[in-house]
């Protein structure tokens, strides 16, 4: 048995340090006979502008949940990044990740009428670009792990993607992925101690991978001195409230070609029923709420290494001014590119295959913007 086979990320090992995978020794080389795929939203700042992000949320994360799906289960690298998502198969998945991509952009644009544009491309030609794909695992709890890249691939595969280049054709309109347990029911999050700031930042071609590395031990480092590491997502869980948030939203993802004002129905009476057991705290079968809120805030995916450092922190003042001066004088190096939004609260968007289970996986952003606009606002 190989590395490229199917198994590889299998054998990747997973730490419970983040700071630690500030270190590039941390990550490992996927294999070259693995594919890439990534997908955005095009003119997602639109989008928000027109308050639509918690649908462009919802879509970026049905990338990664259409492929859980697609695979049954079988464990990936995948990462969110707001208003998109970037994953890694082995080349024996390759045709199931176009199928999904293919299928994933007619959903988008039947459903949301977003139009969600993908690419697939070899490890082997993102190396023969120039480029590299390694990949980390990080475990914020004992449920659950999420994959970190670096290596500069994805950010090339993505900028390619964007010109036009290594493209996914959409399928035929009534396409329908399996987006079963993909769901975004809980309130947003507001700040704790400051403002919810989501972070995105990038080496420069003049950053060598020892620079980017001390750069990013430094900022997280500073980041830790936050309660909690700055941690978005109360301890507790997310608050609830009725009707829940996005119901519209989630009866679209969960229709599968339903009727959709029966779908929201069906939601909202679910909704009632799960709200009366978080309530109360009254234990149904093996589900126990409090167990199961505090496992969100534990899983919650708040920080990652996607060819770069992303996170969304509660931030107080003081930390945030000591953050963007060290940001600034690398950027004025020449080090890096960096954006940033601040705003009130965060949100998060969730994928569970069972509530029984603490392998409920959550992506969390910022609410009016998050990392698209941090993004936007560096390519400015």
């Amino acid at each position: 048995m190989t590395l490229s086979d199917s198994v590889f990320y299998d054998s990747v090992p997973i730490s419970d340090n983040f700071l630690s995978l500030s270190d590039p020794a941390q990550f490992t080389p996927l294999p070259e006979t693995w594919v890439l795929g990534v997908a955005d939203i095009v003119d997602s700042t639109g989008e928000i502008a027109r308050g639509r992000y918690k649908t462009v949320n919802m879509v970026g994360a049905a990338v990664i949940s259409g492929m859980i799906n697609a695979l049954g289960g079988r464990i990936f690298p995948y990462v969110f990044g707001g208003d998109g998502a970037g994953f890694a198969v082995s080349g024996e998945d390759a045709e199931i990740a176009r199928d999904t991509l293919a299928t994933l952009q007619s959903w988008a644009e039947t459903e949301f009428a977003i139009t969600l544009r993908a690419a697939l491309v070899s490890v082997a030609d993102i190396r023969a670009a120039g480029r590299d794909l390694r990949v980390a695992r990080f475990a914020p709890s004992t449920g659950v792990d999420y994959a970190m890249f670096t290596g500069g691939g994805l950010a090339w595969a993505e900028a390619q993607m964007k010109s036009g280049q290594l493209v996914v054709q959409p399928a035929g309109p009534d396409a329908q992925p399996d987006l079963t347990g993909l769901s975004c029911r809980w309130s947003n999050s507001p700040a704790r101690v400051g403002q919810i700031v989501s972070l995105v930042i990038q080496p420069t071609s003049e950053s060598n991978e020892a620079e980017f590395a001390a750069l990013t031990q430094s900022i997280l480092s500073v980041a830790e001195g936050l309660e909690r590491a700055g941690h978005p997502v109360p301890a507790k869980g997310p608050p609830m409230s009725f009707p829940p948030p996005g119901v519209d939203i989630d009866a679209h993802v969960s229709r599968a070609g339903r009727n959709l004002l029966m779908q929201k129905t069906r939601l909202m009476i679910g909704n009632m029923l799960i709200g009366l057991l978080f309530k109360t705290g009254m234990r149904l079968g093996q589900f126990e709420p409090k167990h199961y809120k505090e496992m969100v805030s534990r899983n919650a995916d708040f920080r990652k290494f996607d060819d770069g450092l992303k996170m969304t922190l509660d931030c107080d003042s003081s930390t945030l001014e000591k953050l963007t001066q060290m940001l600034e004088d690398a950027q004025t190096k020449g080090k890096i590119r960096y954006g940033m939004h601040a705003q009130q609260e965060a949100m998060m968007t969730c994928f569970v295959p069972s509530a029984m289970r603490d392998d409920h996986v959550h992506f969390v952003d910022g609410a009016s913007g998050g990392y698209a606009q941090a993004a936007a606002s560096m390519r400015a």
